[in-house]
C-alpha cells in the first residue's frame, strides 16, 4: 500500500522534518523570548511562551555596553580571515600542485594539529605572549584564532586545488607566468568557492571563540563579545534579558554571512570528494 501512496509517505517525512527542525530551533526561539522578558518575569512558573510584557531593556544594554566588544570581535574575526587565507591558500596550492618533498607528512601533521585541545594551545600561547608582550592585544588574538582555522583551511584548499585541470596551469606557464603569477591570476580566482568556505569557517571560529579570548585577552582593553556576554554573569547577579539580547545581536552577523555564502560553502566543502 505504501508503494501506491508515495504522497502519504512524503508527507510523513515532511512532518517529521518539520518537527525535528522545530525542536532544534526552539533554543533560538527561547533566546529571543527571554531577550524581551522583564526581570521580574524571569522566574515565573510556568514561564510565558511569549513575552507578554515585553521590554527592550536588554537591547538598550547591548547598545550602551556591548558595542566595543562587538567591534573588537569584528576586527579580530576579519583579521583571522585575512591571515588564514593568506597562509592556507599558498600552502594548499603547494601541496596540491607543486608536490613538495614531505608533503604527505605535512598533511598528516595538519590532521594531528586539529586534534590538539584548545586549552593546551591557549596555555602555550600565554607563555609565549607573556614573553613577547602580546597579551591582551588584538594582533595576538588574531594569530591565536588563526591556528584553529589554518589546518582545516589548508586541507580544504588542497582538496579543491587538486581538481584544477593541469592544462590550465600549463597554459599559464606557456604564456610566461611564473609560479606566483599562476597562483594569483589563475588558481586563486578559480578557487573562489574554497576561499569563501575557508573565510566563513575562520570567521565563525574566531567570532565564537571563548578559550583564547578568556586566556589571552581577559581583563584587557580589547575583549571580544564572548567575554562581553560573560561579564553579565556574576555570583549574585545574572541579567538574563541582557545576556540573551547580546547573544541575539552577536548571532546576526554569523547568520547573515552563512545565508549569503551557503551555496559557495556547499561547493567548497565537497570539493575533491568526487573524481572524474
Amino acid at each position: 500500500m505504501n508503494s501506491l501512496n508515495p504522497g502519504g509517505r512524503t508527507g510523513w517525512k515532511t512532518a517529521l522534518a518539520v518537527v525535528l527542525t522545530a525542536v532544534m530551533l526552539f533554543p533560538v526561539y527561547w533566546m529571543l523570548n527571554v531577550s524581551f522578558t522583564r526581570d521580574q518575569d524571569m522566574r515565573r512558573s510556568p514561564p510565558h511562551l511569549f513575552p507578554v510584557h515585553g521590554t527592550l531593556a536588554g537591547y538598550r544594554a547591548v547598545l550602551d555596553q556591548q558595542l566595543p566588544y562587538l567591534a573588537t570581535s569584528l576586527v579580530v574575526a576579519l583579521g583571522t580571515v585575512v591571515l588564514t587565507v593568506a597562509v592556507a591558500a599558498p600552502a594548499g596550492y603547494a601541496l596540491a600542485k607543486l608536490r613538495p618533498r614531505g608533503g604527505g607528512l605535512l598533511g598528516f601533521l595538519l590532521l594531528v594539529a586539529q586534534m590538539i585541545p584548545g586549552i593546551i594551545m591557549a596555555m602555550g600561547f600565554y607563555a609565549v605572549y607573556l614573553s613577547l608582550g602580546l597579551l591582551q592585544s588584538v594582533p595576538g588574538l588574531i594569530v591565536a584564532d588563526s591556528t584553529l582555522a589554518v589546518p582545516f583551511a589548508v586541507l580544504i584548499f588542497t582538496a579543491f586545488m587538486s581538481g584544477i585541470p593541469g592544462e590550465l596551469l600549463q597554459a599559464a606557464t606557456v604564456d610566461g607566468a611564473g609560479v606566483l603569477r599562476t597562483f594569483w591570476s589563475v588558481v586563486l580566482p578559480t578557487s573562489r568557492n574554497a576561499v569563501v568556505t575557508v573565510s566563513l569557517f575562520a570567521f565563525l571560529w574566531s567570532w565564537s571563540d571563548f578559550v583564547f579570548a578568556s586566556t589571552l585577552a581577559g581583563g584587557g582593553a580589547h575583549e571580544p563579545i564572548t567575554l562581553g556576554i560573560y561579564h553579565y554573569i556574576g555570583n549574585n547577579n545574572q541579567e538574563w534579558n541582557a545576556i540573551m539580547a547580546t547573544a541575539v545581536v552577536a548571532s546576526l552577523p554569523a547568520a547573515v554571512i552563512l545565508v549569503l555564502a551557503q551555496r559557495y560553502v556547499a561547493a567548497g566543502v565537497t570539493a575533491g570528494a568526487v573524481k572524474d
